[in-house]
């Protein structure tokens, strides 16, 4: 796969996590933050079970123990990130969510840089404050003081960010990213539905009234959009990654207005252009090095 093919790929995550937002929000009138996150993740590892096994038959070799825990480690990170950002919408708007998780996008490069000591390229680092940009405008550029949920937001930027660094870590030192994907699927499924257990109610008409957001959050949002994500990153890096999947507030913003009605305004729309840009560069600039290199080196 290709660099390019690996950022549209994570374009598509982008896109399927933006209409998200909508399932993750709609779904809590009737059941808890924490019982839709196991049960969307126990759908999505059911999805990911199949493909993970026919991995496993064409790997060459058995993953090794140190990659099984990595594994692990990244569905911790995926869960904490998963559960911030539920319960942080109790009690903050989709707007502000959608805006507060694409702090990942600052986050990711600052962590790769201090955590994996990986300079990531130039560009990245403009690209990842216009991204921002581009998401405070398409957030209509105000925001009341932060809640309770706002900072439980930020958090979960934060965790988002070490849940890409070690999708990028493990998923190319394995080169078993689906089986990555079931196991971290299996532990948000299982933690999501112990904690859930113990400390909220359930029936079946609270599942029945929030079954088809279990059903897109399990089978799209966690499923196909996570395993896209650890296929793509296997090509590209985490930096980039995180400017292509910032997308999702574009597409959370595009969707609120053809499924709920919702209108963006001129800052918006500018917003939008922002991060279209932000994403292009991060792919095109270093190409066009790599070329005017390779013209340099012939010359």
């Amino acid at each position: 796969m290709s660099r390019l093919q690996a950022n549209l790929l994570l374009l598509l995550s982008g896109a399927i996590w933006g209409a998200g937002f909508i399932a993750q929000s709609t779904a809590m009138e009737t059941l808890g933050p924490i019982w839709f996150i196991g049960l969307r993740f126990t759908v999505a590892t059911t999805v990911a079970l199949p493909f993970a096994l026919i991995e496993k038959k064409r790997a060459p070799a058995p993953t090794s123990t140190g990659n099984r825990i990595g594994f692990v480690l990244t569905g911790l990170a995926l869960f904490a990130a998963a559960a911030t950002q539920q319960v942080g919408l109790l009690t903050t708007s989709v707007t502000n969510s959608g805006f507060l998780t694409g702090l990942y996008v600052v986050f990711t490069p600052i962590l790769t840089t201090f955590v994996l000591r990986r300079r990531p390229h130039w560009v990245v680092w403009p690209s990842a404050l216009a991204a921002t940009a581009g998401i405070f405008l398409l957030s209509g550029g105000a925001f009341s003081a932060l809640s309770t949920g706002d900072l439980l937001t930020i958090l979960c930027a934060f965790l988002w960010s070490v849940q890409m660094i070690c999708v990028g870590l493990f998923a190319g030192r394995s080169q078993r990213p689906l089986a990555l994907s079931l196991v971290q699927f299996a532990v948000c499924a299982i933690l999501g539905c112990a904690l859930a257990a113990a400390i909220e109610p359930i029936s079946l008409a609270a599942i029945r009234g929030a079954l088809v957001e279990i059903l897109y959050a399990g089978f799209f949002s966690s499923g196909l959009a996570f395993i896209c994500q650890n296929v793509a990153q296997r090509h590209t890096t985490a930096p980039q990654a995180a400017i292509f999947l910032s997308s999702e507030a574009l597409f959370a913003a595009l969707f609120g207005v053809v499924l709920m009605g919702d209108s963006i305004a001129a800052a918006g729309y500018a917003g939008c252009a922002i991060i279209f840009v932000a994403m292009l560069a991060t792919e095109l600039v270093p190409e066009l090095e790599k070329a005017k290199e390779k013209r340099l080196a012939a010359a």
